[in-house]
């Protein structure tokens, strides 16, 4: 998993409210365990006009101009302003998985779905929680200023806007800790890796019949 520690990223806002992980990346799509490769079908009913399927070529899609992503102006966006209740529904962890490949690492909302919330940090995404009226202010911004773009520090837990205003989040220190280092589930476990070793060593010294090979 990367780390986080500080980014500055390009705004999109996403005025939509009870965003759920089937809009987020529809169910044709999950058949694959590998991270990588969902980019391209994030919010597939909404980028494009057709019907998506797998191995299609989205080169050749006709794109939806009235989509915040198609749009020039928001082009290489890594910052994702959203609304209320975002990542609601199924608990799909490919959801994350293709909002990361798209190249967020930072989404802004006034509260996330639980299941949503809990799978986006352990794959590297910062989930920020601001009040309805702070996201409304940040919409206005983002929407009336092209380019607009935020400093996301994570050790202070600061949010800087381009007029120097600075709003401050919480998270969990856990979680924090976690997206510093760059660790996911795994990670945390080989931080263990010796200790584990050795316990298996005793394990097979004190045990030795449960390891013996049949016949």
């Amino acid at each position: 998993m990367r780390q986080f520690d500080r980014h500055q990223g390009l705004v999109a806002p996403m005025d939509r409210a009870n965003v759920d992980t089937d809009l987020i990346i529809p169910k044709q799509f999950l058949k694959s365990i590998k991270r990588t490769g969902f980019g391209p079908n994030l919010f597939d009913e909404l980028r494009y006009l057709d019907e998506g399927y797998p191995g299609q070529d989205v080169a050749n899609r006709p794109l939806n101009p009235d989509f915040v992503l198609n749009q020039t102006r928001y082009q290489g966006a890594s910052v994702l302003l959203a609304r209320r209740n975002f990542g609601c529904g199924s608990s799909r962890e490919h959801a994350p998985w293709a909002l990361e490949d798209f190249g967020f690492r930072v989404i802004i909302a006034p509260s996330f779905a639980d299941i949503f919330f809990n799978n986006a940090f352990k794959n590297g995404l910062l989930l920020i929680t601001f009040d309805e009226a702070t996201v409304d202010r940040l919409f206005q911004e983002a929407e009336a200023e092209e380019g607009y773009r935020l400093d996301v520090d994570l050790e202070t837990q600061q949010v800087t806007t381009p007029s120097g205003e600075v709003l401050t989040f919480e998270v969990d220190s856990f979680r924090k800790h976690c997206l510093l280092e760059g660790l996911d589930d795994i990670g945390l476990t080989l931080k263990d890796a010796d200790a584990i070793d050795d316990f298996e060593k005793r394990h097979r010294q004190a045990r030795p019949w449960l390891f013996r090979q049949a016949g």
